[in-house]
């Protein structure tokens, strides 16, 4: 027999990868008069990942223009280089990857004293339990479903694999309380099966920004991520 239907808060974040690059400011105020929960900025370095994207400077001047918390993905090598000038442009989270690093847990305590929430990433073909050493220094953790560098990519299915023991690791110790984002091929067909999986952050680009109206698409997605739960998940 089923439990009872819980419902978890799932947030949205939108993608501002996706949105209008001529008009930034305008795409974070719509998305956030929309319904946004939070702002993902992807801050690409051309090495780490294939493209480049934007910095600092961008993202002080865009956060005039939301009230919501903005949260930087840092893929690029040397993300220590780029943490006090996100601080200053007013971003609340700071997400590093677990392969940009060697010093990681240095890097975490870091981004955590300078008063900023700190989350680690990782990609597709990196395990999970390669993060089980830092898992009490985040605030979340962000899986990648798709490789990281485009936006507009197709979700890779054997990452609910990966979402799922991301979960069961959160839930092996107790104590721990970060939150799982994902982020890559995230639609109304996916959203779904990732939450079912564990998922509580659904990072979304061309799922909002490519269909306007972003109200009905970012309420759209936050109804197709409910599913029943069982009890304790």
């Amino acid at each position: 027999m089923k439990g009872p239907d819980v419902r978890r808060q799932i947030l949205v974040a939108p993608s501002l990868l996706a949105g209008d690059f001529s008009r930034l400011g305008e795409e974070v105020s719509h998305v956030t008069e929309a319904g946004a929960d939070l702002i993902h900025l992807d801050v690409m370095d051309g090495d780490f990942v294939p493209n480049l994207t934007f910095g600092p400077p961008v993202i002080r001047a865009i956060r005039e223009f939301t009230s919501v918390p903005l949260e930087a993905h840092l893929m690029v090598w040397h993300p220590d280089s780029y943490l006090d000038d996100l601080k200053e442009a007013g971003v609340d989270r700071i997400i590093v990857h677990q392969e940009s690093d060697v010093h990681l847990n240095r890097l975490l305590d870091r981004i955590r004293k300078m008063g900023v929430s700190p989350g680690v990433a990782v990609n597709p073909g990196t395990p999970a339990v390669l993060l089980e050493e830092v898992l009490d220094q985040v605030d979340l953790v962000l899986v990648m479903t798709v490789n990281p560098g485009f936006g507009g990519q197709s979700f890779i299915p054997g990452m609910l694999d990966k979402i799922s023991r991301v979960r069961a690791m959160r839930e092996a110790r107790p104590g721990l309380s970060f939150k799982i984002e994902v982020d890559g091929g995230i639609s109304p067909k996916t959203a779904s099966r990732v939450v079912e999986a564990g998922a509580d952050v659904l990072v979304a680009g061309t799922a909002i920004f490519r269909n306007p109206p972003y109200r009905n698409a970012v309420s759209g997605l936050r109804s197709s991520a409910i599913v029943e739960i069982a009890p304790g998940i």
